[in-house]
């Protein structure tokens, strides 16, 4: 196939952040690329991007780091790059050919070339929604299954808690913890995301923690005898009044700490002796160490969705016009479910 020249919109970081990210630190542009065939000899492929994660990590990677974080950081001027779903529109690697459908690493654009294709992965199950592998078939979902069975250890009738439980990893360990047979309940930032939690995903109960006064009293409202797995997103003041009603012996999953992505200086935490007096296990973790995990984890999660017992929640935004205030959006609550781009459904 000769190569086509094609117009190619993208989203490019204008200049590092600091403090809170805003959409003026990004922006859309469109240029001519010469992208519908891979080189003679490459192995590369060449993808037309169908969906793109919005992810919390990703606001660390807007920031120049000194020393490297655990992955880098974005170059102004450069497409922003994350997860999404994509179909190969050409082909020099011997495992992939036009028209397979893969997930993995890839541009915030509407043609990618990727040259180490090795990193992608088929998708396996199209009968489900393509975008669930942004989501509960993809990292997210992973980090939720690995999270809370490698490092949380539940077991039947343990009292779960998870913070920023209606977003893309929480929703799924709520309902995890549900078919283990645990007592679970959810904190959110708006009553919408409580009523999700109640009647969609199941979840014993929950609460709208900006209505909450008083934290240590809620979930000693909540909890009256205490918590054995607390499921972390969030950090700061919800860590700190978690570790003196957790229970002897509780575990903690360290996932993430949105609250303090954008911050200064960040939020101490002044409870943490109780780790010591109730012998508790705090066990911070990235999904990339049980990459090994996947097949296992996609195989499940596709039978529990099929048989209906895990319900996935997306908020969907649509076109690359509408990419950076939805990755914003994620540090003021504004989405409800897991944030992606439908960047085109062809």
């Amino acid at each position: 196939m000769a190569a086509t020249t094609v117009s190619n919109k993208r989203v490019i970081l204008k200049r590092y952040v600091t403090g809170f990210p805003s959409e003026e630190d990004m922006e859309v542009v469109t240029a001519e690329a010469p992208l519908m065939a891979v080189p003679a000899g490459s192995e590369a492929v060449v993808v037309k991007n169908l969906y793109i994660s919005c992810d919390p990590y990703m606001r660390n990677r807007m920031t120049h780091h000194e020393v490297p974080s655990y992955v880098a950081d974005y170059v102004p001027g450069e497409v922003l790059t994350n997860y999404g779903v994509m179909t190969v529109i050409s082909s020099g690697h011997p495992d992939f050919k036009a028209g397979d459908l893969v997930w993995g690493i890839t541009g915030w654009e509407e043609y990618t070339m990727i040259d180490n294709p090795e990193s992608l992965s088929k998708i396996n199950h199209p009968d489900l929604p393509l975008s669930y592998y942004t989501g509960v078939l993809g990292l997210p979902g992973l980090t939720a299954y690995a999270g809370f069975f490698e490092i949380c250890k539940p077991k039947k009738g343990d009292y779960v808690f998870i913070s920023a439980a209606s977003g893309a990893v929480g929703q799924i360990v709520g309902q995890l913890a549900k078919i283990t047979g645990c007592y679970v309940i959810g904190s959110a930032g708006s009553d919408e995301k409580v009523n999700l939690l109640k009647t969609k995903f199941g979840f014993d109960d929950a609460f709208n923690y900006k209505k909450e006064l008083d934290l240590d009293a809620a979930l000693k409202r909540y909890f009256p005898k205490g918590i054995d797995i607390y499921f972390e997103n969030v950090g700061g003041a919800t860590l700190d009044a978690v570790l003196p009603n957790m229970r002897l012996r509780g575990r903690i999953a360290a996932c993430g700490m949105i609250s303090q992505y954008n911050l200064d200086n960040p939020d101490g935490v002044h409870n943490l002796f109780y780790i010591v007096t109730k012998r508790l296990r705090m066990e911070g973790f990235l999904v990339f160490d049980y990459n090994e995990m996947y097949h296992r984890f996609e195989e499940e999660m596709a039978a529990y969705l099929k048989e209906g017992k895990i319900i996935y929640v997306e908020d969907v935004v649509v076109g690359l016009d509408a990419a950076p205030a939805a990755l914003i959006g994620l540090f003021t609550g504004r989405n409800v479910g897991k944030q992606l781009v439908a960047v085109s459904q062809e």
